[in-house]
């Protein structure tokens, strides 16, 4: 793998084995609320504080949690390599703690807000920005909302243009930890795939898009990619 451009694709599943819940856990619920009453723009017209407070407890979450080993060997992957490209599905911050240096998160970011009228983000993750009332911006001369900065369904992700150069562009796929239902995302194995691109899935069970990859391992991330890494770093 030295001397290859690699790009990791990672999903809910490596953020899950570090205690972070999903949204595929209990049929498309996360702590009994529905995607749609808290993922989507008309989830915040409709019932901001609902929204707000769901993800000020996603927020809180990460204080709870740790990076596992799966995050740490890609940490490990990345000081190696010349040519890699980490993007990540998750919101969360746990490819950071366990030592990536860069990351592209696709569907935003838990430990950012974003102003509602300027569009600014600020990064706001002290004890005082994890409460339930509404938080207000440091960027506006008359301060205006802020809402969680992340990719709700049917917004567009972020830096696709970024992602997908990267993608045309590699070598090698890896997507660990995803389900292939949430697009574009689900859509980039193939893509990869299409540009000559070696794709290996590192999964907890075969996703519904397997057919895309060369190379498969199932089993839990944390236990297994570390030992992949020492393999692939040895090829």
């Amino acid at each position: 793998m030295r001397g290859k451009k690699v790009v990791v694709l990672t999903g809910a599943g490596i953020s899950a084995e570090s205690g972070i819940k999903t949204f595929r856990d209990n049929d498309g619920l996360w702590e009994n609320y529905r995607i749609e009453d808290v993922a989507t723009p008309e989830a915040w017209q409709a019932d901001p504080e609902v929204v707000w407070r769901f993800y000020q407890a996603r927020r809180r979450q990460m204080n709870e949690v740790e990076p596992n080993p799966a995050h740490e060997a890609l940490a490990k992957l990345e000081a190696e390599l010349d040519e890699f490209t980490l993007v990540t599905q998750n919101v969360d911050d746990l490819h950071e703690r366990g030592g990536s240096r860069s990351v592209i998160h696709m569907h935003g970011r838990l430990e950012t807000l974003r102003c509602e009228k300027s569009e600014q983000i600020e990064e706001r993750i002290a004890d005082e920005d994890l409460v339930d009332d509404f938080l207000f911006c440091n960027c506006c001369a008359e301060a205006s909302r802020v809402r969680p900065d992340i990719v709700w369904f049917g917004e567009m992700p972020m830096q696709m243009e970024e992602i997908y150069d990267a993608v045309d562009s590699c070598d090698i796929f890896i997507v660990i930890g995803s389900s292939g239902h949430v697009y574009p995302a689900a859509g980039l194995a193939a893509a990869a795939r299409s540009a000559r691109a070696q794709t290996i899935l590192v999964n907890f069970e075969m996703p519904i898009n397997s057919y895309d990859f060369d190379e498969v391992h199932l089993g839990m991330a944390g236990e297994i990619l570390p030992d992949l890494v020492e393999t692939w770093l040895a090829e």
